[in-house]
């Protein structure tokens, strides 16, 4: 008898394995890599970090977009920024992949708030509501670019590189 429903049960559980395969893997994140500590990130990890907000416009209508300033997600990966910031880590580039296979590569200077007059934002809301689809569920926003080239959708990377000459 117990093998009967030993089996059964064991049939159970492995028809059961894909569906837990599948959900485990299905937590959207973003990769940081190249860094001193590479991090993966999820919607939960950058909802705990200090939270900022931007306002752009898309067809003249103002989208509100949250999240976690670039600077402040290279800084948890060990990055320095700041004064500590000079010398050959200047010559470094982060790209900025997204999961369709756009890439935009942006220097190690221009990320940092103290050198450059710009923030860029890791967003995972627009108007209080998750990123998704086509939009999501992480985007790059550059609030002062004058146009959405360089805003990565679907952003699932940022890979640190040193430029070495």
């Amino acid at each position: 008898m117990f093998c009967r429903y030993g089996r059964h049960i064991l049939s159970i559980a492995f028809a059961l394995l894909p569906t837990l395969s599948l959900a485990a893997q299905s937590v959207p994140s973003v990769a940081v890599v190249g860094t001193p500590q590479s991090l993966t990130l999820t919607a939960a990890d950058l909802s705990s970090m200090p939270r900022a907000t931007v306002t752009m416009r898309n067809d003249g209508m103002p989208i509100v977009y949250e999240g976690v300033w670039i600077s402040e997600v290279l800084t948890k990966a060990g990055v320095r920024l700041g004064e500590s910031l000079r010398g050959a880590a200047l010559a470094s580039y982060v790209i900025a992949s997204a999961s369709d296979g756009y890439q935009v590569l942006f220097s190690l200077g221009e990320l940092d708030p103290a050198l450059a007059d710009n923030q860029f934002l890791l967003a995972d809301k627009a108007d209080g509501k998750s990123l998704t689809g086509e939009n999501g569920p992480f985007r790059l926003v550059i609030p002062k670019d004058k146009r959405a080239a360089r805003s990565v959708r679907m952003l699932n990377r940022l890979e640190l590189v040193p430029v070495r000459k």
